[in-house]
C-alpha cells in the first residue's frame, strides 16, 4: 500500500465509514431540482416540497385499507390510537432518514452498504427486497381490485394489467421529477377527496373519534387486537419509505454547505410532516368509515375491500358511495406503484451497486408479486387476496426493524454525521422507538408460534 493509499484510508476511517461514496442512487434526477439560495421562506418551502408526498403514499396504500378496514368494522374505534402512534414514529423516522440523505450524501442502503461487511449488508439487502415484494403485493392487489370494481375486469386479469404500469413509471422519469411529483400529489388528493365524501355520508360519532385517539392497554392483551395493530403499524411505518426518503431528498441543488445542509434539513422536515400528517387524516377516515358503517351495522367481520364495496351503498343510501371508494382504492394502488418503483431501484442501486434499466427492475419486482398474487386469485378468490393484502402488512412489520436500527445507528454517529449528529434527547426517543416495534414484533412471532393469532 501506497503513502496516498494509506492516508485515504485514514481519511475514511475518519469519517466512520468502510467504503468510499460511490455515485447516486437515481442519478438520472439527482440533484436536478433547483432551490434558490436567496428565495423567500415559501418558495423554499415549496421548492423542497414533494419528497415527503412520495414517502406519504407508501402511508395510504391499498394494505392500509386491509388493515383500517378490518380494525374499524371489528373493533370500532378503538385502533385509531394505533395509527396515531404509528404516524408519529413515522415522523420522526422519515425525518432521521432524510437528515442521513442530506448530511452524508448516502441514502440508507449505501450507508449499510458502507458501514456493514459485505455479508451483513447482503442479508440487509435480502430482508428489504422481501419488504419491497411484500409492498408491491398490496400495490398490485389493490390495483386489481379497484379495476375489478371499475370495470367489471377479473381479478386475475386485472393482476396482469398492473405490469404495464412499468410504462408510465418511465414517462414520468424522463419528464422530470417535480411532474412525478406533481402526479402523486394530485392522487393523493383525489383519495383525501374521496374520504371526506364519505366521512360526510357516515355521520361518525365525533366523541367516539375523540376517544379512539387514546391507547388503550386492551390492544396488548387482545390477541386479535394485536394482530390487527400490528399489521397497522406495518402497513404505516414502511421500511422501504426509509431508503426511499433518504435518496429523493437529493433530487434538490442547494449549497452543499453546513448552513446549506441545515436549511435544507429544516425543509425536509417540514415537507415529510405536512404530508404524513396528511395520510394521517386518510388512514384515520378509511378506519373511521369503516366503523361508523360496517361496525355500527353489526357487519364486523368486513375485511375484504370488495365487501366493503358492495355494502357502502346500501348502508350509506348513496349510489356514488361505492364508486367513489373504488376510485380511490385505484388511485391509491398506482400512487403506491410510482414510489415502489423508485424503492426498487434505489435499494439494487445502493446495496449492491448494480445498475439496471428502470423497466427491467421494475419488471422483476412486480413479477415476484404478480405470481403469488395471482395464484390466489385464482385459487382462493377474493378472501384469499384479503388474507394476503393484511399478512403483506405483518410481513413489513417484521422487516421494520432491519431498517429502523441502521437508521437510528447511523444518524447518532458523530464521526458519520458531523454537526448534524442526533442530539442526546433524539438518539434516545429513537432507539425508544426502535424498540418498541422490535418488542411488538417479537410478542407476535411469539403469539404465531403458539398458535394464537392464524
Amino acid at each position: 500500500m501506497t503513502a496516498a493509499e494509506a492516508q485515504a484510508r485514514r481519511n475514511l476511517e475518519e469519517t466512520g465509514w468502510r467504503q468510499p461514496r460511490l455515485a447516486p442512487s437515481l442519478a438520472e434526477v439527482y440533484r436536478t431540482v433547483h432551490v434558490e439560495g436567496e428565495a423567500s421562506w415559501w418558495r423554499k418551502a415549496l421548492a423542497f416540497a414533494g419528497p415527503g408526498y412520495l414517502v406519504a403514499v407508501g402511508y395510504m396504500d391499498p394494505g392500509n385499507w386491509a388493515t383500517d378496514l378490518a380494525g374499524g368494522s371489528r373493533f370500532a374505534y378503538g385502533l385509531l390510537s394505533v395509527i396515531l402512534v404509528s404516524n408519529l414514529m413515522a415522523i420522526l423516522l422519515q425525518g432521521l432518514s432524510a437528515k442521513l440523505g442530506i448530511a452524508t450524501g448516502r441514502d440508507l442502503a449505501q450507508a449499510c452498504r458502507d458501514h456493514y461487511s459485505r455479508p451483513v449488508a447482503f442479508l440487509h439487502w435480502l430482508l428489504c427486497e422481501t419488504a419491497i415484494a411484500a409492498c408491491d403485493l398490496a400495490e398490485v392487489i389493490g390495483s386489481a381490485i379497484g379495476l375489478n370494481l371499475l370495470f367489471g375486469i377479473p381479478l386475475p386479469l386485472g393482476i396482469g394489467l398492473t405490469a404495464l404500469d412499468v410504462l408510465l413509471v418511465l414517462f414520468l422519469q424522463h419528464k422530470g421529477f417535480r411532474l412525478l411529483e406533481a402526479l402523486v400529489v394530485a392522487l393523493i388528493a383525489t383519495i383525501a377527496g374521496c374520504f371526506l365524501f364519505e366521512i360526510i355520508l357516515a355521520r361518525p360519532d365525533l366523541g367516539a373519534i375523540a376517544r379512539g385517539f387514546v391507547p388503550q392497554l386492551v390492544i396488548l392483551s387482545d390477541h386479535e387486537r394485536l394482530y390487527i395493530a400490528i399489521g397497522i403499524l406495518g402497513a404505516t411505518v414502511m421500511p422501504h419509505n426509509l431508503y426511499l426518503h433518504s435518496s429523493i431528498v437529493q433530487t434538490r441543488r442547494y449549497e452543499e454547505t453546513p448552513a446549506g445542509k441545515r436549511t435544507a434539513i429544516r425543509y425536509a422536515f417540514l415537507d415529510s410532516t405536512v404530508a404524513l400528517t396528511a395520510a394521517l387524516f386518510i388512514n384515520a377516515a378509511i378506519l373511521i368509515v369503516a366503523a361508523a358503517t360496517f361496525y355500527r351495522a353489526g357487519h364486523t367481520e368486513v375485511a375484504e375491500i370488495q365487501q366493503a364495496y358492495h355494502l357502502l351503498t346500501p348502508l350509506l343510501g348513496a349510489t356514488a358511495a361505492s364508486t367513489v371508494f373504488a376510485l380511490a382504492l385505484l388511485a391509491s394502488g398506482q400512487n403506491s406503484t410510482l414510489t415502489g418503483t423508485l424503492a426498487g431501484q434505489i435499494v439494487m442501486e445502493g446495496f449492491l451497486n448494480i445498475r439496471l434499466r428502470p423497466w427491467v427492475r421494475r419488471l422483476i419486482t412486480r413479477m415476484i408479486a404478480i405470481i403469488p398474487a395471482g395464484l390466489v386469485a385464482i385459487l382462493a378468490g377474493a378472501s384469499g387476496t384479503a388474507k394476503l393484502l393484511i399478512l403483506s402488512q405483518v410481513i413489513l412489520s417484521l422487516q421494520l426493524s432491519f431498517a429502523v436500527v441502521p437508521l437510528v445507528q447511523f444518524t447518532a454517529d458523530r464521526r458519520k454525521m458531523g454537526e448534524f449528529a442526533n442530539a442526546r434527547w433524539l438518539t434516545a426517543l429513537a432507539w425508544i422507538v426502535a424498540a418498541f416495534i422490535a418488542m411488538l414484533n417479537a410478542w407476535l412471532l411469539v403469539q404465531i408460534f403458539l398458535g394464537w393469532v392464524a
